[in-house]
């Protein structure tokens, strides 16, 4: 641990916040307990164990075929059927067909536009083939900034959005990049979880009374989801499953139950994380890595009462989606986790035994990966980060 502590107490007066006491003790974070009503996925809390886990990049075991391109685009999802959704940060969101022709989908919502901020996250609902429902995560404009949202709508065969609501909204309406906005929807089908960033702002990551730095758990409604830590606490408190994080991107459950998050840490520190109900994961107390400014963060084992990454990556790879492989075109990653990698410009796979994460290979491939899918066949798509003018591609990995 490096002795840094002061240097830490001035990065966050310059920030103009505060944060939690810095006492130890499990009393000191407001979500450790979990209640005997919350639903169980399998999760134990188990002892952390962490680890640096960059590696040499080694040649990429698969070959790379160019199949579109896009407008700075976020996130893909598949249909039932093999068609993709893409999603634009502008705030176009796009069909692919499997002829590989594109439409616009009509009745998107409008977004903020700027910086980190636009149309994000598309997710299918598990019930599509009978709802045809659609879930987006967005910077809504606000009056007084933006803030992240979540709506649901219906995809008629037409190519239009219908019955679009805002089913949840931050709130902390104002400034700042970093949403997370990520979808994911428990394995029961019946809830979902949504990611939802800081904003740039520290102090809210652990504000239990702000949805910033969370990770929420709602019901298909937007609700607070039932059986959550505080349920019975009301408000933003009773939708929060963990809190004290800082931009999470990705979010996959795993066979067993367990819930893995990845997320972008500031200067180095990029976590993967095992995400326990009522889990405190340090955010701006800890970080395995350092502000931009230069001021450093006292590392996570100075605050045993905080969650720790089981890996991190300092420099850092700038995380953004995340996948868990199940297919059969690469059996030799089958149960392991590929995380896109936009500043490391590479796909990085991380091999999984219960809740003990190893990393396994980290493959470059040249280009600022924004998002990671498996298609119906096992292939796995690509989609290169849009930004500053260029890319903005679509690729279908296969075996070499």
């Amino acid at each position: 641990m490096r002795p840094r502590l002061f240097m830490f107490a001035l990065a966050l007066a310059g920030a103009a916040c505060s944060v939690a006491p810095q006492g130890n003790g499990a009393a000191s974070s407001p979500l450790r307990q979990l209640p005997r009503n919350a639903p169980d996925y399998g999760v134990a809390n188990v002892p952390a164990t962490t680890g640096r886990a960059n590696l040499p990049g080694t040649a990429p075991p698969f070959a790379m075929a160019r199949i579109g391109r896009f407008d700075q685009p976020f996130a893909m999802a598949f249909l039932p059927d093999g068609q993709l959704l893409v999603s634009e940060k502008p705030g176009h969101l796009k069909l692919r067909a499997s002829d590989g022709t594109v439409r616009d989908i009509a009745g998107v919502p409008a977004v903020a536009v700027g910086g980190q901020g636009g149309l994000l996250d598309v997710a299918v609902a598990p019930d599509f083939a009978t709802s045809r429902a659609l879930y987006l995560s967005y910077a809504e404009p606000r009056r007084d900034g933006s803030s992240l949202a979540l709506a649901r709508a219906t995809l008629d065969p037409a190519g239009r959005l219908d019955r679009l609501a805002v089913i949840w909204r931050a709130g902390s309406d104002g400034i700042g990049g970093q949403f997370g906005a990520n979808i994911l929807f428990a394995p029961d089908g019946k809830s979902l979880f949504l990611s939802s960033g800081e904003r740039q702002r520290f102090a809210p990551a652990h504000d239990p009374d702000q949805a910033l730095g969370k990770i929420l758990h709602l019901t298909l409604d937007g609700k607070p989801a039932p059986g959550n830590p505080m349920a019975a606490a009301g408000g933003v408190r009773a939708a929060t499953w963990s809190t004290g994080h800082r931009n999470p991107y990705g979010m996959v459950f795993t066979p067993d139950g367990r819930l893995w998050e990845e997320e972008m840490g500031p200067r180095g520190g990029d976590e993967l994380n095992l995400i326990l109900p009522g889990g405190n994961y340090g955010w701006p107390i800890v970080s395995n890595g350092d502000n931009y400014s230069g001021v450093p963060i006292p590392d996570h084992p100075s605050r045993l009462d905080l969650e720790a990454p089981k890996l991190w990556w300092n420099p850092s790879i700038s995380p953004g989606g995340m996948i868990l492989y199940s297919g059969a075109m690469f059996p030799a990653w089958h149960g392991s986790l590929l995380i896109a990698a936009l500043s490391g410009e590479a796909i990085v796979r991380v091999a999984l035994d219960g809740a003990t994460a190893t990393p396994a290979a980290q493959w470059p491939v040249g280009l600022r990966v924004r998002d990671l899918a498996q298609a119906p066949d096992g292939a796995v798509w690509l989609l290169e980060d849009g930004e500053d003018g260029g890319g903005g591609r679509l690729f279908r990995l296969t075996p070499k």
